[in-house]
Parts: structure tokens; sequence; C-alpha cells
């Protein structure tokens, strides 16, 4: 297939970085706009992130010397991109104005922001679970008054590691969810260098965390119904989320309900075999395997396990009955890849896949 012309908005933070190691040899998309705040504006990409490169490894080649766009400029950035990906950190009010800005501007927009995830005609997508939810983009055009603009949004890179068991298992009807999180900080845009006091510590609280840890799941596990989803309401999530001294990877302790009563076996049978139309279609950044269970005691970690399939798929492990709820278990995602960029790029890979975007 022909290469897609993309950018990147928010490219020097952490997660544009991400995008841009993620993006730099895609096959199916061509890295040509790179864009951030004026501070950033007329310098190459190195310059711009000189000092303030948070990744392992070092600036790809091919964008060192990408001359960085002011993000405001949609206008300019439009003619040289078929769509884009944001990763822009502004308040709630201005992600929301400037996403929909780059969709009335006829520019697709793949966020990995939280502004979008609860405007009701854009869909919030796992692609692996919901990705029939991407029909709600025709209702957002209308709306919009565009023919190819809109915006499609992925969930938080907490839920990832526990909401692909739940919907695995949904044939046996889980309904009550108790889960606590232990969040890397590179889910705050940090590393230890940048975040000192983090060393050696866990802070009991993350703003904003606990709410959308019990709620996207549910959006996720919703039903579409014409211009918007009903949530499952056949759930219910409660959570805790601590942020814990590691760089990558979000763990999740999980105690679960469920109105039917399945075995062990049952349960991780339907684990290891979950897939959806990203293993289907072999999209390039979908992992062959979307959950691998773990027999060992001690699994999931996150040394040995954060980066099952690139990054891309989610650990399960711990699955025993517990004496007040049915069933726990341990689940471990990397918040970066599959929670966050690379979450972001499997989206724009299935919505390319299934025809939403196209080339200009």
């Amino acid at each position: 297939m022909e290469q897609l012309n993309i950018g990147i908005l928010g490219a020097t933070g952490m997660v544009g970085q991400r995008f841009v190691t993620l993006l730099a040899d895609h096959p199916w998309f061509n890295i040509t706009v790179l864009a951030a705040s004026p501070r950033s504006a007329g310098k190459t990409y190195a310059e711009a992130v000189d000092g303030k490169w948070k990744l392992e490894g070092e600036v790809p080649e091919n964008v060192r010397e990408i001359v960085v766009m002011d993000v405001s400029d949609i206008s300019a950035i439009a003619e040289k991109v078929d769509f884009v990906f944001s990763a822009v950190d502004m308040k709630k009010e201005e992600i929301q104005k400037i996403e929909e800005d780059y969709a009335k501007a006829e520019i697709p927009v793949v966020s990995n922001n939280s502004a979008h995830r609860w405007t009701e005609d854009v869909p919030m997508v796992v692609p692996e679970i919901n990705p029939d939810h991407y029909q709600l983009i025709e209702a957002q055009k209308k709306r919009l008054g565009t023919t190819r603009g809109f915006i499609a949004v992925k969930p938080n890179c907490s839920i990832q590691s526990y909401t692909p068991a739940i919907a695995a298992w949904e044939e046996f009807e889980p309904y009550e969810v108790v889960v606590s999180t232990y969040q890397a900080i590179s889910g705050a845009g940090k590393n230890f260098e940048t975040w000192p006091e983090m060393v050696g510590n866990i802070i009991p609280f993350i703003s904003g965390e606990e709410e959308k840890s019990e709620k996207e799941p549910l959006k996720v596990l919703g039903t579409l119904a014409g211009d918007h989803i009903v949530n499952n309401d056949s759930i219910r999530i409660t959570a805790q989320c601590v942020r814990v001294p590691v760089l990558n990877g979000h763990t999740a302790s999980v105690f679960i309900k469920f109105r039917k009563n399945p075995t062990k076996e049952q349960l991780i049978e339907k684990l290891v075999n979950f897939k959806g139309l990203p293993q289907e279609r072999e999209l390039p950044i979908a992992p062959k395997q979307f959950i691998q269970y773990l027999e060992e005691d001690n699994r999931p970690q996150v040394q040995m396990d954060v980066d099952y399939e690139k990054g891309m798929g989610v650990s399960i492990g711990r699955l025993r009955e517990d004496s007040v709820y049915d069933w726990k278990f341990i689940g471990l995602s990397h918040n970066t890849l599959r929670g966050a960029a690379g979450g972001a790029v499997e989206s724009a890979e299935m919505l390319v896949e299934l025809g939403y975007i196209t080339k200009k």
C-alpha cells in the first residue's frame, strides 16, 4: 500500500517521543510533520528534544532534521499530512478545541489524550475489544460537518492490564471488580532523572486516575446504539491507583465476581485464545497473541514481562480462587506502548484497515 503521511502533535513530550520511535520505520506511515509548542517550533527535532529525550536509545536518524512546526498552525500542517496523532500537553478545553479544529480541517485525529474520551460521538477503542465503536465516526462527521475529518481516542493506560481479561471472560458474566493499580512513573511523563523523589517511594494518589479506571472500561465494554455508546451497566468497578518506583509497566491486582461459575481452566483458555480484528488482519504493530497466561507464582513481573509482544501484549498470572470474591489475578501491561502511543498506532492501523483513514 502507498504510505500515508502523518503528523505527531506534541512530538517533544514523552508520549510524543514514543510515537516518534514507533513510527520512524513504520511500513504504512511516513512522518512528515512533528509539531509542538511555539517554544520548540523552528528548531530541528534533535534540537527540540536535546536534553529532554526520555527514552532508551537515540533519536531516530530519519527524524532528527525535521523542523518542528507550531501545533496551532493547523492549515499549514493539514497541507502536509493525511492524518495526525495527538499527544499535546494542554488544558482539557484547549485539547478538545484543537483536536476538533484539526478534524474540521478534514484531518483525522487519533488521540492519546483523555479530553474527548467522554464526547458522546467519539469512539474510545481497544481494537481487540470494541472496533465496532468506530461506527460512531459517521455520526461525528455529521455533527462536525466533515467528509473525512474526525477524532478517535484510546482509553487510559491504567485499564489495559485488566479490561482485556474482563472482555475475554464476558460469557461468564463478570459483575463486580475491585482493582488496585501500581503505575509506572513514565505514565506521568517522567523518568527517575526528572522525578528523583520517586526513587524508593510510593505515592497513593494519581489525580483523576481512579475515576478513569472505574468508568472507562464500562464504555469500552459498552454497546453501540446509533450515535452513542450505552455503557455496560452489568459491571461495577472500584479502583485505587498508586504510583510506584517503576519506569515502565502498570500492574493491576484484581478481584472479580461472576454470575456464572467458571473453572480455572476455562478462565485461562478464554485468556490465551482471546483475539480480535488486529490479530485476524495481522496489523503491523498488533501482538500475535494479545494475552499470555503465566503459570509461575511470581509472574508477571515488570522486569521479565513488560516487553511481551514488543510491549503490545498483556500478561496475566496468579489466577486463583478467593475467599471473598470468586477469583483474583495479577495483570501487567506496558503503559507507554500498549497503554499509550502503541495503542494509538494500533487504532490508526485499524482505522486504515476499515477504510476510515485514507490517502487524501
